[in-house]
Order: C-alpha cells, then sequence, then structure tokens
C-alpha cells in the first residue's frame, strides 16, 4: 500500500476483524449443522421450526390475526436499531453535528413501488432567491442506513451550510423486502419530482446534481444512466463517495482488506452477500442499471468528481468509473485518500483527512453554482 494505515484506525480495525471473523465462524457453523448427520439433531423438527417469513403472515391471516414479522424479519429490525445506535454513539464521540438550518420534508409517489419520504436540507439565510440542489443518496450496503442515522443527517446539514446548495435526500426503500430495481425506480421519481416542483422548493431547475455514497453511489450512478436513457433532465453534475460501480465483483481489489490483515476469502463473502441481498437473481449484476460501469456507453452523462479510499476494496471500482466516463468524452476527475478506509467521512470530529474529505465534497458542490 502506498501509506500507512491512519494510527486512527488500529483499535476499529482490530474490532472489525473480529467481528468478522466471528460472523464467517458462525456462517460455516449452521452450515455444516444443516449438513452433516451428526449435526441434524441440534436443528428444529420442521414442526418445531418458526415458519418462513411469508408462510408466517399467511398463517396469521388465515388465522383472522394481524401480520407479524418472521423471524428474519425480526433479526433484521434489531441489526438495524443497533446499527442506529452505533451511528449515534460514533457522531458523538468522532462526528461533527450539524448545524441548525431550515429543513422541509416531502412524500414522493412511485408508480407500482412504496412511496418515498425526501428531506430537503435548506441553506441558511436565503434571500429568497433560488438556490442549487443536489439530489443524495446514502450509503449502507442497500439494507442498513437512512436519512435519519445521525452520521448522516449531520453530514447532509453540514454540506448544505458551507455550500450553499439544498440537499434533497432521499430515503429509498431497503433490501431485502425491495430489490433491485425498485431503488433506481425510486430515485428516478425523485428525480423527475424534483425538477417539476424545483421553484416551489426555492432550488434553480438549472443548477440541480446528484450525489452518492458507496451503496448510494451506485444508485446515483445507475439515475444518470436512468435519466440519459428516459428523461434528459439536465443534471449539472454527479459527486460520487467510495461507489459501488460493478456488482459483478470484477473490479474488487483484495489488496486492502489483505494489507489489514483480512482473510479475502472473508472480505469476498461479506461482498457477496450485499449483492445477493439487492439483486432478485445473480445475473443481473451485468445490468447496467444494477452496474453503471458496464453500460455499452456512458455518453452524455454528467460531469462527476469521484472520492475513493486506499484501504477500501472499491477504490478500483471509483477510477474505472472515471475512466470509462473519460472514454466517453465525459468531464470526470478521481481523488484517492491516502491512508484512510471505506466511512473516513463520517471521522470529522477527529481525522483530518475526513475534514478535509467533507471540504473537497462541498467545493464540488459549489460547482452547481457555475
Amino acid at each position: 500500500m502506498g501509506m500507512p494505515l491512519d494510527p486512527f484506525f488500529a483499535d476499529r480495525l482490530r474490532v472489525h476483524r473480529r467481528h468478522l471473523r466471528d460472523k464467517a465462524v458462525s456462517a460455516m457453523r449452521a452450515r455444516l449443522t444443516t449438513m452433516l448427520p451428526f449435526g441434524r439433531a441440534a436443528v428444529p423438527a420442521a414442526a418445531e421450526r418458526p415458519p418462513a417469513d411469508g408462510v408466517s403472515e399467511q398463517l396469521d391471516r388465515a388465522h383472522g390475526a394481524s401480520p407479524r414479522p418472521g423471524p428474519r424479519a425480526r433479526a433484521r429490525a434489531k441489526k438495524r436499531a443497533a446499527a442506529v445506535a452505533w451511528d449515534r454513539r460514533e457522531l458523538k464521540t468522532v462526528g461533527v453535528r450539524g448545524p441548525g438550518i431550515p429543513i422541509t420534508e416531502h412524500e414522493v409517489e412511485v408508480e407500482g413501488l412504496p412511496a418515498l419520504r425526501v428531506r430537503i436540507y435548506h441553506p441558511p439565510e436565503q434571500d429568497g432567491s433560488l438556490v442549487p440542489g443536489c439530489l443524495a443518496f446514502y450509503g449502507g450496503a442497500f439494507r442498513i442506513g437512512g436519512i435519519d442515522y445521525p452520521t448522516t443527517d449531520a453530514g447532509y446539514r453540514r454540506r448544505a451550510a458551507d455550500s450553499g446548495v439544498a440537499i434533497v435526500a432521499v430515503d429509498y426503500a431497503l433490501a431485502p423486502e425491495h430489490q433491485y430495481p425498485t431503488q433506481v425506480e425510486q430515485a428516478h421519481a425523485a428525480l423527475v419530482w424534483l425538477f417539476r416542483h424545483a421553484t416551489s422548493l426555492g432550488i434553480n431547475p438549472d443548477r440541480i446534481g446528484i450525489l452518492g455514497t458507496s451503496a448510494g453511489g451506485n444508485i446515483a450512478a445507475a439515475l444518470t444512466l436512468v435519466n440519459r436513457d428516459r428523461t434528459g433532465l439536465p443534471l449539472r453534475l454527479q459527486v460520487l463517495e467510495v461507489p459501488v460501480v460493478d456488482l459483478t465483483g470484477a473490479h474488487i481489489d483484495f489488496a486492502p482488506t489483505r494489507a489489514l490483515g483480512i482473510p479475502s476469502f472473508i472480505a469476498r463473502r461479506e461482498l457477496r452477500s450485499v449483492v445477493k441481498t439487492y439483486l432478485p437473481r445473480a445475473r443481473m449484476a451485468r445490468e447496467p442499471y444494477a452496474s453503471p460501469l458496464l453500460a455499452e456507453s456512458h455518453e452524455g452523462l454528467p460531469p462527476a468528481v469521484i472520492l475513493t479510499a486506499e484501504y477500501d476494496p472499491l477504490r478500483g471500482e471509483g477510477a474505472a468509473y472515471a475512466a470509462a466516463l473519460r472514454r466517453s468524452g465525459v468531464e470526470a476527475s478521481a481523488v484517492q485518500y491516502l491512508g484512510v478506509t471505506h466511512d473516513t467521512p463520517i471521522f470529522a470530529g477527529v481525522l483530518p483527512a475526513a475534514r478535509r474529505w467533507h471540504t473537497d465534497v462541498v467545493t464540488a458542490l459549489r460547482l452547481l453554482h457555475g
């Protein structure tokens, strides 16, 4: 690797390695339990096991009871609650709280799919003139996260306040309850809604961009393709932070995980789990709206600013996407932050690189002012 990992990450890395190894061991034990004769006694008989989620709901309805979540849904809810609690602690201990700025919330209907909640972070001290807007998609491996997560909310507040750009945060549906292409269709509906109502929202429809982080970067990049192919709305910019743009795994770089002491098979298992959660069928990974890097052409897409981290297996995807955009004549820049990891931006309270990251994103957003 080009630079040693920042010392700030040392303790976190030890905890993360232990978590991944324990998770891998638990998965292997569960697999052996179901496969080997001596382990079958530990598995409840079919009559004793809780029914699968869908079957459970059908049984509830048959007995006149209101549907209740099955065991897998309850487990997901528990994990998501723990993730929010963890995120709250992160903001308190290593993050920077966002300023109090004007906020409005809206609901966007999506034909045939769940409606969307959209929160707009309005820049403070507006003089009544229209401001640029940026449709924003948070990260979370398609299965956790949301606009109510404390670090996400704080980041959008800070970016809106420091850039003078209205951040239009999209609370898209999570997998596996809702899988691809639900999130991409929701994103497109939010974009059309934003352009249609921009003026009444105090936003200049001629100065609108897109922002996406990690899985949200995938959705943002896919949205630029959908918009080009369907609606042709005048997007001015796309800012992609540590984006995943190829769900086939062909551009994953395991050198960073090996450098962190995480075996490649564990990292590969985690990434496959994310893809399996998001995509109904594995072959869909080759579709351009699932893997924007694989689009036949990237012509006509908005200028791009792409930020990646040295100790992140997704670093190669951001670089490859910038190169693909350039080959198609799209203005694109790519920056890699040395010595840091995938989730660097949330550590702005303690990590200089995270503060620089915020400044660079704000600088990119200010391009929307023209």
